[in-house]
């Protein structure tokens, strides 16, 4: 890396663009090399300029924050992305973490926490504001309770559901028929008040069951 951290901000409002290079012209070490209003813009200045680190909103016209976090992941692996954005919930922050976001600011935060982010992921860490870090915490330690009103027979069947085995798969590795497999499913789902695939797969990832690979 640079003794100069590069950064290139990613925004459709021109006047938040604005503001942040003004903080970030006040830091030392760090420098705004170019602006982009979408997505696709900034993923064509990072094939060019290839920053250190990526500041970017989540909701953009055309290619949105996290569509272009996935793609500096394929792409650039080594460029840090943080978001900044007016969203603290649950859901847009795991979302962004999946993307592969290092840090995850909100709009509101001091510049205090600007710098923070960004020497935080410069040094391969990651940093999430105390507001979203609560989100994170209370997601993972509501889905670790319920997990208990769970059998280990179900545990087990609903970590092969999160890693996308098929029915007719978990039953052969089990030993049991897909008739017992969907029945505990269907007792997982009941259990957990989930109705769906996606929504069992989101669970196991907060509560530690599963996770991603590399």
């Amino acid at each position: 890396m640079s003794e100069v951290a590069r950064i290139i901000l990613a925004d459709d409002h021109g006047l938040v663009r604005a503001g942040l290079r003004g903080l970030i012209e006040r830091l030392a070490g760090f420098s705004v090399i170019g602006e982009a209003e979408d997505g696709a813009t900034a993923l064509a200045l990072v094939r060019k300029e290839v920053p250190e680190v990526v500041i970017t909103d989540i909701s953009m016209k055309g290619m949105g924050g996290l569509a272009l976090a996935d793609a500096l992941k394929r792409e650039f692996p080594q460029v840090r992305v943080i978001v900044l954005s007016m969203h603290a919930d649950e859901e847009h922050v795991q979302k962004a973490l999946l993307s592969g976001v290092r840090g995850y600011l909100l709009k509101d935060s001091a510049l205090l926490e600007l710098e923070l982010a960004l020497r935080a992921v410069l040094r391969g860490d990651s940093y999430l504001s105390p507001a979203v870090s609560r989100q994170v915490a209370a997601g993972y330690l509501s889905g670790a309770t319920a997990t208990e009103a769970l059998t280990a027979r179900q545990r087990e069947i609903l970590t092969h559901i999160a890693e996308g085995m098929a029915v007719k798969e978990i039953a052969f590795k089990l030993g049991i028929s897909t008739k017992t497999v969907e029945a505990h499913r269907s007792q997982i789902m009941e259990r957990l008040g989930i109705r769906d695939i996606p929504g069992l797969v989101k669970y196991a990832l907060q509560a530690g069951l599963v996770s991603l690979r590399k």
